[in-house]
């Protein structure tokens, strides 16, 4: 699982901070989540390739969330994409995305499609046979979800050794992967437990964007390993949190804490901010595993 930061701070761009992107790199997916003012710079700074790009999760519709996106679905139309691209988010960006393509003659070669959404529950709107995404509603001025991206149980590791000394043919090799007992060369039935290992762990990554403290998000992202979540503000800033629907890093460490999260990223930070170590500081008093966002940062998990 690698997570690549390509924009952290809130609202506007500036010469050396994006607003909010980040690309999500999961089993074989490459997840784009939201799509701020710069984002497809800052693709092409990274060298992140366009067209591995399938999803594209928007969390809400304000700009600094997703004011690059139809920059980036211009450009994929430029460079002759073919592929399918999958966009979710809230309902209205369809005609937000549409309108800005048709007053610009510009419709895509490619079949561009929405997933709109509505609904205040989780719910799971992405899965293959590798990955699931699930919905996290949240709480700010408008229309908002949070994204949980999970793992799904993968294949047993077989042990080779085990597996000649039981006398195995390779043919099998693949069924035993797949928890299957299997009869040997000499008719005898080998358990599968004895020549092969659990799966790995299956990793998670769960995405908070714009939000106000939420506690009922708990149960729904309870022990993911990764928990990104927005800190706009410190503490002494946190009579803004209720007019503008955001966190302090010390709730974000809370929330961090109650889902016993493995780490805490922060990010989203108000530009009014010299030094981001404050935000660290302060939510370390609460939660012992924390780490900054910063524009450009990957992380590998």
């Amino acid at each position: 699982m690698k997570l690549t930061i390509l924009g952290c701070y809130s609202a506007t761009p500036r010469i050396l901070t994006n607003p909010t992107s980040q690309v999500l790199e999961m089993r074989g997916n490459m997840f784009l989540i939201d799509c701020g003012e710069g984002t497809q710079v800052q693709l092409r700074k990274h060298k992140i390739k366009f067209s591995r790009i399938k999803h594209i999760f928007i969390s809400h519709l304000h700009g600094d969330h997703f004011f690059g996106l139809v920059g980036v679905i211009s450009t994929f139309r430029l460079l002759g994409r073919e592929a399918d691209l999958h966009i979710y988010g809230p309902k209205g960006i369809k005609e937000i995305i549409t309108l800005q393509m048709k007053l610009a003659d510009s419709w895509t070669n490619y079949n561009l499609i929405f997933h709109e959404l509505t609904t205040t529950n989780s719910q799971c709107i992405f899965q293959d046979d590798k990955v699931e995404v699930h919905t996290i509603p949240l709480n700010h001025r408008v229309y908002t979800n949070g994204f949980l991206f999970k793992e799904k149980e993968g294949d047993r590791r077989l042990d080779i050794n085990a597996a000649n000394e039981a006398n195995i043919d390779v043919a099998y090799y693949r069924k035993l992967k797949q928890g299957f007992d299997i009869i040997n060369e000499n008719g005898i039935t080998i358990k599968n437990e004895t020549v092969t290992k659990p799966a790995k762990k299956p990793k998670s990554y769960a995405f908070c964007s714009d939000t106000m403290y939420k506690e009922d998000i708990v149960p729904i992202i309870q022990n993911v390993d990764v928990l990104y979540h927005e800190s706009t503000f410190l503490e002494s800033q946190a009579h803004l949190t209720e007019r503008t629907k955001h966190a302090t890093a010390k709730e974000a460490a809370t929330i961090a804490k109650k889902s016993n999260a493995g780490t805490l990223i922060l990010g989203h930070y108000s530009t009014r901010y010299k030094d981001i170590n404050d935000f660290k500081l302060e939510a370390e008093q609460v939660f012992d595993n924390v780490v900054l966002a910063k524009d450009g940062k990957v992380f590998n998990f």
